[in-house]
């Protein structure tokens, strides 16, 4: 089954990551110029239809970027 990531800001402490982060960050503009939603469609055939739901395809997407970029994979 494919999951899919509910993203929802946390308060702990009075500290919002969000907050935080610059605006001029490399990954905020990334964010606002890279559109991962098809993922979901081209994805959907190599997910099950039971079991235990798996991690948002863009979740690993962003993950595998990640890694890529900062050259810690």
């Amino acid at each position: 089954m494919q999951g899919k990531k509910q993203y929802q800001e946390k308060l702990f402490n009075q500290f919002q990551l969000s907050v935080r982060v610059p605006e001029h960050n490399f990954y905020r503009r990334l964010k606002g110029v890279l559109n991962l939603d098809f993922l979901y469609k081209e994805t959907k055939g190599y997910y099950g239809s039971s079991g235990q739901k798996s991690i948002d395809p863009v979740v690993f997407f962003k993950l595998c970027l990640v890694g890529y970029l900062e050259n810690i994979m």
